[in-house]
């Protein structure tokens, strides 16, 4: 009788330490507001510099502590980027694939539940900081954006996107 107390106090433990585990990676994932696919919304973007894109969409994916952004776009003069990067919000640099007009790798920091701050580069040099704010009903996530591009061109926007 003796065994089987002991044999069904360590399940129900094991079961509650999967419980806990499997809560924590719920939480986990979900207290990142930035993961999905966003679309542009230019009709409520500001381009002060008058070179919005045509068109932008980007995905964020969970990666390990921190994301996978994958970004395409159609540039103001028809041109198209793609680049990839992958993350975490530790303000180390990490590598960026692609033709990006950022630079050639990025920093991220998590400001607050809400807010992750990227700091782009070429060559080791700072071209642009983005300040990425989401709704707090996780919808909208707008992106202020300042520098200068890899292009020379000085960038001051706000740009808008909708969750898909």
């Amino acid at each position: 009788m003796q065994a089987r107390t002991r044999q069904a106090c360590l399940l129900a433990a094991v079961a509650l330490g999967l419980v806990f585990v499997l809560a924590g990676t719920t939480f986990a994932q979900s207290s990142q507001t930035n993961i999905g696919t966003w679309n542009i919304n230019l009709a409520k973007s500001k381009y002060t510099d008058g070179k919005a894109p045509k068109s932008s969409t980007f995905t964020v994916a969970a990666a390990g502590a921190g994301i996978k952004v994958t970004s395409d776009s159609v540039r103001a003069d028809g041109s198209v980027a793609h680049s990839v990067y992958v993350a975490n919000y530790d303000g180390k640099d990490s590598p960026i694939t692609g033709n990006s007009q950022w630079g050639d790798g990025t920093t991220a920091t998590r400001v607050d539940a809400n807010t992750t701050r990227h700091i782009f580069k070429k060559g080791g040099k700072v071209t642009v900081t983005q300040n990425v704010v989401v709704s707090s009903d996780g919808k909208t996530m707008t992106i202020t954006t300042t520098g200068t591009n890899t292009l020379g061109q000085t960038i001051n926007s706000v740009a808008v996107y909708g969750k898909q």
